[in-house]
């Protein structure tokens, strides 16, 4: 996915393994990862004559928020997963939340006013 996410025009299984530098693959090895990752909505792909080109279905950004929410959706208790991750965070990091929390005039960018943020201070 790097080589996807890196690459601003759709790319060949030759030209993505030529981008692989770390690993030495077999073409038909990236092929079948392509296809792969396609077929489950991580990569779009295609013709270009007889071959296929591969792009990233979405922005890394959005790969990981989903990661995210699917790791929120397999707890039993979304708030303190929430809270635990807000203690876990450096203090940039949870500047970073306020600020786009503010940005969508979300009553939550107001440390005194969210309990989840108090309860993460350990106030």
């Amino acid at each position: 996915m790097d080589v996807l996410w890196e690459s601003r025009d759709p790319l060949t299984v030759r030209q993505v393994s030529g981008g692989l530098t770390e690993r030495d693959l077999a073409h038909t090895t990236v092929m079948t990862v392509l296809d792969r990752l396609a077929k489950k909505g991580f990569a779009r792909r295609e013709r270009d004559g007889r071959a296929w080109r591969y792009r990233a279905a979405a922005t890394r950004e959005a790969y990981v928020t989903e990661l995210m929410l699917n790791a929120l959706d397999q707890t039993g208790d979304r708030r303190a997963a929430l809270a635990r991750f807000a203690r876990s965070v450096s203090e940039t990091e949870a500047a970073a939340l306020r600020r786009a929390l503010e940005a969508l005039g979300h009553p939550a960018a107001r440390e005194d006013e969210h309990p989840a943020v108090r309860e993460a201070s350990g106030d």
